[in-house]
Order: structure tokens, then sequence, then C-alpha cells
């Protein structure tokens, strides 16, 4: 804790990372006129507690001298700040044994449990759907055996090799894959397979960023790389990209395509969350409205426009919790629109792409087909579904992958529909929960950019595919077909599991 020396006072430090100065949103307030707004950050680190210098006026002195830009703080230093001396001290007696930090009093659940259940789900869904046609059909339990395999390997890795207490989001990652691969796998084994491959790459993925984060200072510094390397998969992509279902998103690999928009999420939480490597500094925050510009311009030449609406709302997101200013929100929103009416009005023929919105049964035999088709049939499927594999959305254009919400609540009924919203809407609520409670504010970043991605993914997705929304072709985290989204998902949940401090077993 700090000993305010001017009003005799201790003031508790609660947090990783306590922001200092006059603003009223500082964690700790100087109330002093020699103090800048933002002045400076006091943060700790493995090594210890440091002090920041954020480009303050008056600058900071520790013993009376000052600082260049870091400082590592000891008991008993001095801290001065504007005209007021701040002395660090040990905890006292009195409040030893509570818990530092802004925590979550959530234990773990019982992992092995919990793989159990899901495995069991998963070959039960799996076992029906072999069931659905005239003659039992093996071929679809080989893909449940696969992400089973898989699923059960990374388990004991995971617990036993790297000790991780927590399994919770891991969990609830492989649930809503399963259900996916069997989703694809009614429709077509050869998407089921893709599927498989982008499971098992999306758990490497998962893994590798939680390593490359684990120390959050030598992440930040590979910002710059990773933005550069974001903006060449967009520079290939506009270049060498193929136009599929309106967009020109997509690279071909032979017999695969890939969406590097997809992969780009990834760059772009990263990327947004590393700007506070100085939490209250402006000069970062500029650099990711540069490059949120750059990749929302690829994304609209793309004709992209739902990953651009995505990609935007991450931006606001991540601004937000940075800056905690509705003002900052506001006046981005404004801008925003200021810039789709530039757009709409240079380039009119965009909006004939939605003129079926709110008027999909006016257009039930053309652009509002889809839409009509997911109403009717998921009404159809009632509360428990059709049957696995017994529904006639499937043979729709996109249904697994645009409609994969409709899929699952005519085959599997509208309770299994909204268990699977809810599944989502849970983890990106605990992202934003777990975040705010992180010990460092690029975990904070990261984790609540990467729970509104998913957030808002699903509702784009699920209220395109009934018409509350225009239909963009976003797709339904971690369910929908498409190997490049399932990867991204995975390592957007790295993002979730990293700031969770259970996750590296360190003490609060």
């Amino acid at each position: 804790m700090l000993f305010d020396k001017t009003n005799k006072i201790y003031i508790p430090i609660k947090y990783w990372e306590n922001s200092i100065g006059r603003d009223k949103h500082c964690d700790i307030i100087v109330n002093s006129p020699m103090a800048s707004r933002n002045h400076a950050v006091l943060f700790r680190r493995e090594a210890g507690w440091f002090i920041s210098d954020t480009n303050s006026k008056g600058g900071v002195f520790v013993n009376n001298k000052l600082i260049d830009s870091q400082e590592k703080l000891y008991v008993g230093d001095v801290i001065t700040i504007g005209e007021m001396d701040f002395k660090l001290c040990k905890v006292k007696k009195s409040s030893k044994g509570k818990r530092f930090g802004r925590h979550l009093s959530l234990a773990a659940c019982f992992p092995g449990v919990l793989m159990a259940l899901i495995t069991i789900f998963n070959t039960l869904a799996t076992f029906l759907l072999c069931l659905s046609g005239e003659n039992f059909n093996f071929a679809p339990m080989t893909n449940s055996l696969l992400i089973t395999g898989l699923s059960w390997i990374y388990y004991f890795v995971a617990r036993y090799g790297l000790r991780r207490t927590n399994f919770e989001l891991e969990g609830l990652g492989i649930f809503l894959s399963g259900i996916g691969i069997t989703i694809c796998s009614s429709v077509n084994l050869q998407f089921a397979y893709t599927q498989v491959i982008a499971f098992g790459l999306g758990l490497l993925l998962f893994n590798f960023i939680v390593f490359f984060i684990k120390n959050p200072d030598f992440a930040m510094k590979c910002r710059p790389y990773i933005a550069y390397l974001a903006v060449i998969l967009l520079l290939l992509n506009l270049v060498f990209g193929k136009v599929k279902n309106g967009s020109q998103n997509w690279i071909l690999i032979g017999n695969f395509s890939i969406q590097p928009s997809e992969i780009v999420k990834v760059a772009f939480v990263f990327f947004g969350a590393s700007t506070l490597k100085e939490i209250q500094t402006t000069r970062n925050l500029t650099g990711f409205i540069i490059f949120s510009c750059v990749c929302m311009g690829a994304l609209f030449l793309m004709g992209d426009f739902g990953t651009a609406c995505i990609f935007f709302v991450a931006f606001l997101v991540v601004a937000f919790v940075r800056s905690g200013s509705i003002r900052t929100l506001f006046l981005t929103v404004a801008a925003a629109g200021a810039g789709v009416g530039l757009i709409l009005k240079f380039k009119p023929y965009i909006m004939e792409r939605f003129a079926a919105w709110r008027h999909v049964w006016e257009h039930s035999a053309d652009i509002g087909f889809q839409q009509t088709r997911v109403l009717s049939y998921s009404a159809s499927g009632g509360l428990f579904g059709m049957g696995i594999g017994k529904g006639c959305l499937k043979y729709i254009f996109a249904a697994p992958s645009d409609l994969a919400f409709g899929m699952l609540c005519e085959e599997w009924g509208l309770i299994l529909g909204y268990t699977v919203i809810i599944t989502i809407a849970l983890i990106g609520l605990y992202g934003g929960l777990i975040g705010v409670r992180s010990r460092c504010a690029f975990y904070s970043l990261a984790s609540c950019g990467a729970s509104g991605i998913m957030v808002f993914q699903m509702i784009m997705n699920v209220f395109g595919s009934v018409d509350l929304l225009p239909l963009t072709g976003v797709t339904l985290p971690f369910v929908s077909l498409g190997g490049s989204s399932l990867l991204g998902m995975w390592g957007l949940l790295a993002f979730i599991k990293s700031a969770d401090e259970r996750t590296y077993g360190l003490k609060k």
C-alpha cells in the first residue's frame, strides 16, 4: 500500500496496474494542481513493483530522483507526484490474507467430469446421426472419434503436463466445436473432415498464444510485427483473393480455401490490446486507430461488410475499456456513421445487398429465400427437433455456415439452439468479467476484445438468419462450417484464457 505523507493516510493498492493522476477515473487520485490528469502507472510484474511516467508534465520522482520512463520500486521508496509524496509500505497485518486484485471468486470445476460429459454428449449426437438414414452409417462416427481423441490428448497434456487447474473455457469450446462438426457431417463428410483438421490446429494455436503472451512485456514488443503480418495477409487477399458469395475474402490453395480475415481478427485484438503498454498515453491509441482503418478499409474493398462491422465493434470495445469515456465512444460511432454515409453515397449498389432486410417474405423466391426457409424450418423443429440429420434446411445454400443456427433449431430443437447461444454469451460474459480483473491491462483489453467479437458475431449470425438484422454471411462462433473461422475462434479464446490467473498458477 501507499502512505500519503501529505494527508497522513494509507491508500490500498488494489490492482495489478493502478493509474495515478488528477482524473476522477484514476485508481489513485492525486488532488494536486501540479499533477497531470494522467500522471503515472504503478504496476506489478513477476520481478516486483514498478512505476512508469505516462508523459506527465511535471515528471515522477523516486527518492527525489527524476525517473526516465520506468523505475523499479522497493518498500520504503518515496514517490513524488506534483508536490505530494507517497511512501511504498508493506501491507498491514489486518489486511493480510485478503485477495489481491480484481478477482473472480470462481473455483475450477472438475475437468475430468466435464470432459466425460462432453464426450458422452458428442458420441450420442453422432450416433443419432448414424441412424438418420435408412441404414446405419458408421462414417460420421470417425469424425466423432477423431475430435474425442484430440480433446482427451489435450486434456491430459493441459492437466498433467502444463498443470492447469481450470478447464472450463476449453470444455465449452470443445462442446461447441463438437456440435459444429456433427452438423457438418450431416451435410457433407468432407466438410466435417476439414473442421476436424481446423479443430486440431485450433488447439495448437490456442496453446501457442497462451504461451506466447505469458510475458505481456515481451508480447507487446512483437506488436509491430503482428501488425505487419496482418496487413500483408489482407493485401494478399486483395491481390489473390477470389470472389465467393459476393465477397473477395477467399484465397484458394489447391482444394482448400482460407479466409485471412478470420486470422486477422486474432492479430487485431492482439494489436489493440498491446496499445496499452503505458495505459494512459494516447500515442499508441493513434497507431491502433490507423491500423483499424487499414483493416476495415481492406475489408470494405473486399466487400466483406459483416467482418468489417465485427472489427469496428472490437475497436469500440478496446477503445472504451481503455478510456472509459462515453464521449470517445459517441464520437467514434458518429465518425463511423459519417464514413458509412459517404460509402453509400459513392457506392449505392451496396444497399441492394440488404434490400430484403425486414421484407424477406416479400422476396421469398429470390433474395429472401434463405431467411424464409430458416424461419419455416426452425419452427417445424419445435423444442426437441426433427432429429439429427433429418432436416431439410441442410439442402439450402450455405446452410452449415450462414444458417447454422437454423439447422440447430430444426434438427436439434429450440432448446439446444438456445443452449448454444447462451454458451457463447457466457463465454463472452466470463471474458469481460475476468478481463477487468486480470493482472495486466494487456490481458484485460485482449479478453474484452475477444469476448466482444464472439458475442457480436453470434448476434449477427443468429439475428441475420431470422431477419432481425441484415444477413451478412458471418459465421456462428465454433459451430458454423469454416476452418478459418474455427481456427480464429480458438485463437480468440486463448486471450480469455490468458486473462485468468489460474492459467499460470499465479498467487492471488
